[in-house]
């Protein structure tokens, strides 16, 4: 379908009465490629910016960007907003507009420009239309503030993927993994540990000892221990995908797993071993 707004892609299309509210600017320790991908990955926002947004609903996502109706924290103490958010890569930036809801036509055009050492630098202006000068330059800061904490966490996010991405060079596999004696394997749960080159996830559930792959198929995410409910279920930090780690099998019906190919073996010698399958 793509965008509602029309000519998208530039500033103030429908000749508001705009303010200029603000300026925002840093350098994202990520590269331009993880930035764009960020950008057009809508489905984080509710999981890894929980704390500002509680919820959203997808109406439209393509190359051209994603259009939602999202609703802020407190769930029961804010209305929802329809934001409708699109690329111009030939100048390298995008704007988000909001169509519906608080402060309806605001604009927030971002421009991204690649720097040396996988870098990227960002220029975010806030743009208010129907409010004098005075009220823009009081929002200002409150929106500066907002965007630091939301590329704040958008930038670990985009390096720890980074970083999941590079570590998956073929390394040495491995077969079997001495954990060492069992009753210290237990009074250390949960740990993480080294296993072919990935990180394994080692924790007691239900009385028993479950090994698991701690990292998401979906976009690599980290997996860790604190995320598992006492069901066995543990929850994607970045997007919300769920999966049982006693079988790796998906439990919210998105059809991804965790790869299933690690036992835990108690041997003979008092020892526990992870045991690739």
């Amino acid at each position: 379908m793509g965008p509602i707004q029309k000519n998208a892609t530039l500033f103030n299309p429908d000749n508001l009465p705009m303010q200029f509210a603000a300026r925002y600017e840093r350098t994202i320790g990520a590269s331009l490629a993880r930035v764009w991908e960020n950008v057009l990955d809508w489905e984080h926002l509710p999981h890894l910016h929980e704390s500002s947004f509680s919820a959203l609903d997808l109406e439209d996502a393509g190359d051209w960007g994603w259009r939602a109706l999202t609703t802020g924290q407190p769930a029961n103490k804010t209305t929802q907003t329809r934001i409708e958010l699109v690329i111009d890569r030939k100048n390298s930036r995008y704007v988000s507009r909001t169509l519906e809801g608080g402060l309806p036509g605001m604009e927030i055009w971002t421009a991204l420009s690649p720097q040396e050492g996988n870098m990227t630098a960002i220029q975010v202006d806030f743009h208010i239309p129907h409010i004098d000068e005075q009220s823009a330059q009081k929002l200002g800061p409150h929106l500066t503030t907002l965007y630091t904490k939301l590329w704040d966490e958008d930038e670990r996010m985009m390096q720890e993927r980074q970083t999941a991405l590079d570590a998956r060079a073929p390394s040495a596999r491995a077969v079997k993994l001495d954990l060492g004696p069992t009753a210290e394997l237990m009074s250390s749960l949960p740990q993480t540990v080294n296993f072919g080159g990935r990180k394994v996830c080692i924790m007691e559930v239900g009385r028993a000892l479950h090994a698991f792959h701690a990292q998401c198929p979906h976009m690599l995410a980290p997996l860790e221990a604190q995320n598992v409910s006492s069901e066995g279920i543990i929850t994607c930090p970045w997007h919300g995908y769920q999966f049982n780690i006693r079988t790796g099998a998906s439990s919210d019906m998105k059809g991804l797993q965790i790869k299933p190919c690690i036992n835990i073996q108690t041997s003979t010698d008092g020892h526990t071993y992870l045991v690739e399958t």
